[in-house]
């Protein structure tokens, strides 16, 4: 059985061995999905900071509903393509390396809620909020690549 460590090389971003070559204008159709749920977040109030401080002080099921449903889509997605062997539409296989849990991740979710909680954002709205005129989040966001680029420098020498 492979493990997720021997397919992620520590100077790897990615798991995607794909070797398939694309035009520039490929990648737009990203760009559009991502305007897409960057307005989905807005209409939907995940990005909105009040929402968030309602979660971590217990005081609103709102956003409790919205990442529980996103844990049961992902779950649900997972087994069906773990079941059904699903490939690629380019006829790829998929591989999902099985993962084991470690103590670091206890610290690392506890950072991340921390900061989450401290700033009202995560990463994938950040974007979106700073699309919507809350420029202060560009603090964050820098803060986020900041935190990301030290994490790679000291990854050696982190317990694992």
């Amino acid at each position: 059985m492979t493990k997720e460590k021997d397919i992620r090389h520590q100077d790897s971003i990615c798991t995607n061995e794909s070797l398939l070559k694309h035009q520039s204008y490929y990648n737009l159709k990203y760009l559009i999905v991502g305007i897409l749920f960057g307005i989905l977040f807005v209409k939907a109030e995940i990005i909105s900071w009040f929402r968030i401080q309602e979660m971590f002080r217990l005081q609103s099921f709102h956003m409790y509903g919205v990442i529980g449903s996103a844990v049961l889509t992902g779950m649900i997605s997972v087994w069906l393509i773990k079941k059904f062997k699903v490939k690629t539409i380019y006829g790829e296989k998929i591989f999902i390396a099985p993962k084991t849990f470690n103590k670091g991740q206890i610290y690392g979710g506890l950072i991340f809620g921390f900061g989450w909680a401290i700033t009202g954002a995560c990463p994938g709205p950040l974007f979106a909020q700073i699309g919507t005129g809350a420029f202060a989040v560009v603090i964050t966001l820098l803060s986020a690549v900041a935190g990301t680029w030290v994490y790679g420098y000291v990854r050696d020498k982190l317990p694992h």
